[in-house]
């Protein structure tokens, strides 16, 4: 099991961290909403409590509750900026499909 950060993603979450003055690294996990079922929601992680899992990647901590670690092991997680936009996008092997605005995923 894991999950992994690009380059990019880390040195995002790294500067909001460091910004913010506070903040233990990333949590990941997901709700169901959507067309296709599932969303990403992505936070700073400000505690760890027993029901959650905890991965490092490029020294930046990740942490994910046990009942979304199924629908996201094996993420890759990176940051891009298109334009004036920019935004994390998932490479996540377990999605089967997802919806046309791409806000959420079928597994």
């Amino acid at each position: 099991m894991a999950i992994n950060l690009t380059e990019s993603a880390a040195g995002r979450i790294r500067d909001h961290l460091q910004r913010r003055g506070s903040g233990l690294g990333l949590r990941l996990g997901v709700k169901k909403t959507g067309c296709s079922g599932f969303a990403y929601v992505v936070n700073y992680a400000d505690e760890i409590s027993e029901d959650d899992v905890v991965f490092e990647d490029r020294q930046i901590k990740i942490v994910v509750d046990r009942d979304s670690l199924a629908l996201v092991d094996g993420t890759e997680v990176d940051f891009v900026r298109q334009g004036l936009n920019e935004a994390f996008k998932f490479r996540n092997p377990n999605v089967k499909g997802e919806c046309g605005c791409g806000e959420s995923f079928s597994v």
